[in-house]
């Protein structure tokens, strides 16, 4: 197999398989999470959540950048993108949400844990959970993101549970979210705001657990941002489906 500007050399094959085993790294990450929320080490386990957020945000560039699906088209990096997001942004969150107390005692705990997990395995294993336009459909499983502010806002149990129970259905809900790495409108705009927000994640996690509310505020604006972006773009794709469609059917109205 070659690339597209010939065989590949020993340099680019050993690119590729860095950048695999690079992405590969959130495994053990995932692994690390789930140690440490046993042991009760909550801010250890959000800093591995911002380490994995920032491989996951870089692999992808650093993939298209060394051509590696051509260099090493043997290897499935896409289905390994997809175990890694899996139990570092879904089941290791859930395991640190349970473990940690932030869920209701019992049975019902364990319900609350689950159903997220579940829910993304229906999502993880959607043909257009990423859509052709470079989108996630339905809530993108961020449930790390949900378990940073579940300990850094102080969230109750109930308050959990209900959060965690909403976003799940939200899953199925074909909103299209913005996919900041590779959805194309406002590029810039939403990779300058997304790496601002890793920042202040950091800077929130190191002044836990009384993290400065401007921080927490400033965090807050951008999730808000994403949301109304990603809601304001699929409102503009559905009415442009529509206008599609009532013009192709006046055309097929017309008369040859």
């Amino acid at each position: 197999m070659t690339s597209s500007t010939g065989p590949a050399t020993p340099a680019q094959r050993l690119g590729a398989a860095a950048v695999h085993a690079y992405t590969a790294v959130g495994s053990v990450l995932a692994l690390l999470m789930v140690h440490f929320s046993y042991q009760g080490e909550v801010e250890t386990v959000l800093w591995l959540f911002l380490v994995a957020m920032v491989i996951d945000g870089t692999d992808g560039l650093l993939a298209r950048h060394l051509r590696v699906k051509e260099v090493m088209p043997g290897f499935d990096g896409a289905l390994l993108d997809n175990i890694v997001d899996y139990i570092t942004y879904v089941f290791a969150p859930m395991v640190l949400l349970w473990a940690g107390g932030y869920l209701p005692g019992a049975w019902f705990g364990g319900v609350c844990a689950a159903v997220p997990v579940l829910a993304s395995c229906y999502q993880f294993c959607r043909s257009d959970a990423k859509t052709d336009d470079h989108f996630f459909l339905g809530f993108p499983s961020y449930w790390n993101i949900v378990a940073f502010y579940v300990v850094v806002l102080g969230l109750g149990p109930t308050t959990t549970a209900v959060l965690l129970l909403v976003l799940a259905v939200l899953v199925f809900v074909p909103v299209k979210y913005v996919y900041p790495s590779r959805t194309p409108v406002l590029w810039a705009v939403n990779m300058t705001l997304a790496t601002a927000w890793l920042v202040l994640f950091g800077l929130i996690t190191a002044g836990l657990p009384d993290p400065h509310d401007l921080l927490v505020v400033l965090s807050l604006l951008y999730v808000a941002y994403y949301v109304a972006v990603s809601l304001w773009l699929t409102a503009r794709t559905a009415r442009r489906t529509v206008v599609a469609h009532r013009d192709a059917r006046r055309a097929a109205r017309q008369p040859a």
